[in-house]
């Protein structure tokens, strides 16, 4: 109570002596410049892809095979938690910028810095940006994928792939990265599958049927992922799948 008592009396003192806090106002002004009007729009329009950033940096790059691939990983070795998920989704983000550094490096010198030069209009930087993500997520995509969306939007066939919306582009992008990661998902999960069955089978014979097979079989997962040099092959394969190495 005493000291409830000095936060209350501490700012009345510090009225009394003239102290005053400063205020904070925020409103809408009109204005009849453009120049105040287009600098509003871009203020919004650079907002609105903040907000939307994790949402590219998911669904248009690498990131989406790659933690579903490491999740799939730490699921057949046994470990829930070991890796933890810091250290994961901080290796696929790593990861990513490494696949992705020469398109960001494109996109830095042919959209970004023109633009900061005032060399290129907003219009002309935000195309030039695009393209290089497009052609990236075209490289990956299959064919089938993105039939299916172009047939559900009925979109006039494209004569090459560079005329295809990029509104149809993503989702089929997304679609063909999880059946991708699926894939080697289900590769990873193999001869884990196996060992784990193998074990199952050595404690049925001993009559052990109580114990639990994973508690065994998890030390000779982890002998045999660190034999082969799993991280070794695993990230490997992962950025080979890209077209990278």
């Amino acid at each position: 109570m005493a000291v409830l008592g000095l936060f209350l009396i501490v700012p009345a003192e510090l009225f009394a002596e003239g102290f005053s806090l400063p205020t904070v106002s925020f409103g809408v002004n009109g204005s009849d410049e453009p120049q105040d009007m287009a600098l509003s729009l871009q203020l919004l329009i650079l907002l609105t892809v903040l907000s939307l950033a994790p949402a590219i940096m998911i669904m248009m790059t690498s990131f989406a095979r790659i933690i579903i691939v490491l999740g799939f990983l730490r699921q057949a070795m046994g470990t829930q938690s070991m890796p933890p998920n810091q250290i994961v989704v901080g290796l696929a983000l790593f990861l990513t910028f490494f696949i992705m550094g020469p398109i960001f490096t494109q996109i830095n010198e042919e959209a970004f810095q023109p633009y900061l030069n005032k060399t290129i209009n907003q219009t002309d930087a935000l195309k030039k940006a695009i393209d290089p993500m497009k052609r990236f997520m075209i490289r990956q995509t299959r064919e089938k994928d993105l039939a299916l969306f172009m047939n559900i939007g009925k979109y006039p066939k494209p004569r090459n792939v560079d005329e295809l919306p990029i509104q149809v582009v993503i989702p089929a992008f997304i679609i063909s990265e999880l059946k991708t990661a699926f894939q080697i998902g289900f590769l990873i999960y193999v001869p884990f599958l196996i060992l784990d069955m193998v074990v199952a089978s050595v404690l049925m014979s001993m009559g052990m049927m109580m114990l639990p097979p994973v508690m065994i079989s998890l030390p000779f997962k982890l002998m045999l992922f660190v034999l082969v040099d799993g991280w070794y092959l695993i990230i490997g394969s992962i950025v080979k799948s890209f077209g990278g190495g």
